[in-house]
């Protein structure tokens, strides 16, 4: 078994240069997945704090109408965080399988071993992670644009529990 660096001695300049970028896509794709996350938690969080605000709405409501208006903006904002949570599911799938194909990646240099399905496998499965949780955002941002093209958006002041509006 050859040792990875008196292999890479051996090697032309073009097979160095397709290792190291064969190194580096999962790290970019990584990347990318993690400001994913970053996006799809912020707006969950958003859209939690739209959650509250629809509770504290509909509790202090007695108008009827009002009220059932405010529910169908809770029930809507509840499809949104469930949406949003596959989103976060499936980014965090793929990062985890793009680490799994980095992982494999550096065994295979090491062990100088054959480990193209597998790499194959683990990357592809990370990039249709990656598509599954771009489509559940893109089905939260359909979710939100219909929501305040039927129902608005909530009203601004909001009463708290000691009775002052905010």
């Amino acid at each position: 078994m050859a040792l990875p660096l008196s292999a890479i001695a051996s090697d032309s300049a073009g097979d160095v240069a397709h290792l190291i970028e064969t190194a580096l896509t999962p790290v970019f794709m990584l990347s990318g997945v993690g400001t994913l996350l970053n996006l799809l938690n912020t707006r969950a969080g958003r859209v939690a704090d739209q959650i509250e605000k629809a509770s504290d709405l509909l509790t202090d409501e007695e108008d009827g109408k009002a009220k059932r208006k405010l529910q169908k903006h809770f029930m809507r904002l509840q499809k949104r965080v469930m949406v949003l949570d596959m989103a976060i599911m499936f980014g965090g799938l793929a990062g985890a399988m793009t680490c799994g194909a980095a992982f494999v990646l550096f065994l295979g240099t090491v062990r100088d071993a054959s480990i193209a399905l597998w790499l194959v496998g683990l990357f592809g499965a990370a990039l249709l992670c990656t598509i599954a949780s771009l489509a559940s955002f893109l089905g939260d941002c359909f979710l939100s644009w219909d929501s305040l093209k039927k129902v608005g958006p909530l009203p601004r002041n909001v009463k708290k529990s000691d009775g002052k509006t905010n």
